[in-house]
């Protein structure tokens, strides 16, 4: 290239000729440790390393793409070999320092791990490491995305990396450091990059636009910001793309245009269309985005980082802990999210996130955001069903007045089962209707007033267990209860007095699992709680199977079983396995072995 600096700091760099030009993320790279922006911790550990003289012999870098790791360690390198060095600030000056940060130095040697991952490579790494520089104090081996070494590469460079000579360093950078062995880790000093906040970046941006002589509306370089998702690289390949799409000013509507996402105001409006359950306004809302040139996808990620932030306001957090939303939206996030509640933020944010995921492998794009929204629209206030729920737990709810129409009174229901009275429930004839089963908070024994509910009064202890009424009893209990139990409870077979306050309650085998469950001891208690409460009495419940055999009307008939399903499991002994192993043959038919009858003829 005919430039001979083309790393130059944004506030004296100017514009490239054509013929000559550097790419934005190239041109604007850090130079030093005070440019690494977002990486402050970074820079001053590997500044009083150096100042120190605690320099190691190995260090990793990791971090998500485009935060700074290769640009610390070409820095670092800088630092070392700089000829006023090693000093925490190198001049960029001389003829080392430039050469480092064109990626031209001899000594300072940038390997890309993806493209050099085999055993091959690793070992001529090995032989030349034992040369020492040429001009240099220190070869520095930088190797880019180092994960991607086979598992033979790096347990040959682990002795090397463990004990290299005093004049060679290793840096290491990746983004998932988590496919790097535990051997190569306990080799190396780790720093973490984190993700860039969008107000650096931002800063950034404005700083490399004043440079290249543009002007540019604030929240222009905001939103370019927060859709670099804290990547400086990424952000500067952005304003790569609007420098030339508009080369005197950048506005919102060029970013928005550009990106193919869709405005603040449009945005606002489909959110204000579902938080009001107006689902043909928010198909409506999205016909016009599109109209305008929107991606779909685009949109629907827009929607999920908008209610990323209504989750964070409904949480109960302060606006800057908003990633998404620019501070005009403030305001309006924090109204949707308390409007919507956090339950329902919630299912919105799957039901959009479940719409993505397939517009990856779909070409209806548009037909899976309607169905989203269309969704989103029909659901219910979540926040008020988990409120009711937790009243119900809590006994809140006692009479069929404060119940739902969606969930029906245990009274109620109660009485809609003594009415549908089963055969030989041993009712006498004259005798007294039983009594409605006591409501939740009269169960629990809670003192009158507690729930603003009058309890009503308890059953009387007169009715006691016998023969006759053993049905009617279990018939109650099972009125009174709901719940899984409950529910296997109703399928039993008989019900009978075995002793003094002895209860049995027995099941056909074909309800085995039924039988287990009502045994659980949470379970068998709550039977056993009913119980006592209709009669005043103690009350031992027995779960048991039935022994007598069934009769004949309730003999099934023998399972007739498909003629390839016999010749798959006869073709699974083990003689016809081993005929098929020493022939090849395999089943083609299957007969049944003649009955004794047949034989007798």
């Amino acid at each position: 290239m005919a430039n001979s600096r083309p790393n130059r700091d944004a506030s004296n760099a100017p514009p490239f000729r054509p013929h000559e030009y550097v790419v934005v993320a190239r041109r604007y790279r850090p130079q030093s440790f005070d440019e690494l922006i977002g990486q402050e911790h970074v820079a001053r550990a590997l500044s009083n390393a150096i100042s120190t003289n605690r320099v190691g012999h190995a260090y990793l870098f990791t971090g998500a793409r485009g935060v700074g790791k290769t640009s610390a360690a070409r820095i670092f390198a800088k630092a070392l070999n700089c000829v006023e060095g090693p000093t925490p600030a190198p001049c960029n000056r001389c003829d080392i320092c430039q050469s480092i940060s064109t990626g031209d130095d001899v000594d300072v040697l940038e390997i890309d791990g993806a493209s050099n991952r085999g055993i091959d490579e690793i070992r001529q790494l090995r032989q030349n490491v034992n040369v020492r520089p040429s001009r240099e104090r220190f070869k520095v081996y930088i190797i880019d995305e180092v994960h991607m070494l086979t598992r033979e590469a790096f347990n040959a460079l682990l002795k090397t990396l463990e004990e290299p000579p005093e004049h060679v360093k290793f840096i290491f950078c990746t983004t998932e450091p988590g496919k790097i062995p535990i051997t190569i880790l306990s080799r190396c000093q780790r720093f973490d990059f984190a993700g860039i906040r969008p107000a650096s970046i931002a800063k950034r941006l404005q700083q490399i636009v004043e440079a290249e002589g543009v002007s540019a509306e604030p929240e222009a370089l905001e939103l370019l910001a927060r859709r670099a998702a804290g990547s400086m690289r990424d952000s500067q390949s952005l304003l790569e793309q609007l420098l030339a799409f508009a080369p005197e000013r950048i506005t919102v509507a060029d970013v928005n245009g550009m990106l193919g996402t869709a405005g603040e105001e449009r945005l606002g409006a489909l959110v204000s269309h579902l938080v009001q359950r107006n689902a043909a306004a928010a198909l409506g809302e999205l016909d016009a985005a599109v109209q305008q040139g929107v991606e779909v996808s685009q949109l629907m990620e827009q929607l999920l980082g908008f209610l990323r932030d209504a989750m964070v306001a409904a949480a109960g957090c302060p606006g800057e802990m908003f990633l998404y939303s620019s501070p005009r939206q403030w305001p309006a996030v924090a109204e949707a999210g308390q409007r919507l509640g956090l339950e329902t933020v919630l299912a919105a944010m799957q039901i959009v996130d479940h719409a993505l995921a397939r517009m990856h492998y779909s070409a209806q794009g548009r037909v899976l955001a309607e169905m989203a929204l269309v969704r989103i629209c029909g659901l219910d206030d979540l926040a008020e069903i988990a409120g009711l729920i937790a009243q119900l737990q809590r006994g809140g709810l006692a009479g069929p007045e404060n119940v739902p129409s969606a969930l029906p009174a245990p009274a109620a229901a109660a009485d809609s089962a003594l009415k549908k009275k089963p055969e030989g429930t041993g009712l006498r004839e004259g005798a007294e209707p039983p009594q409605a089963p006591p409501s939740p908070v009269a169960a629990r024994g809670d003192a009158p007033g507690t729930s603003g509910l009058e309890t009503p009064p308890r059953p009387s202890p007169g009715l006691t267990l016998s023969a006759e009424n053993a049905m009617e009893l279990w018939s109650r209990v099972l009125a009174s209860l709901a719940g899984f139990g409950a529910e296997h409870a109703k399928h039993f077979a008989r019900v009978a007095v075995t002793g003094p306050n002895r209860l049995a309650v027995s099941f056909r085998p074909a309800y085995t699992f039924s039988k287990t469950v009502c045994e659980r001891p949470e379970q068998k208690a709550k039977f056993e709680q009913a119980l006592a409460e209709l009669t005043g009495q103690r009350i031992t419940v027995e779960f048991t199977l039935r022994e007598d055999a069934p009769a004949a009307s309730e003999k099934t008939a023998p399972r007739v079983v498909p003629p390839h399903q016999r010749r798959l499991q006869v073709a699974q002994h083990p003689m016809v396995r081993r005929a098929a192993e020493l022939f090849g043959a395999r089943p083609v038919r299957v007969d049944d072995p003649p009955s004794e009858r047949d034989q007798s003829t």
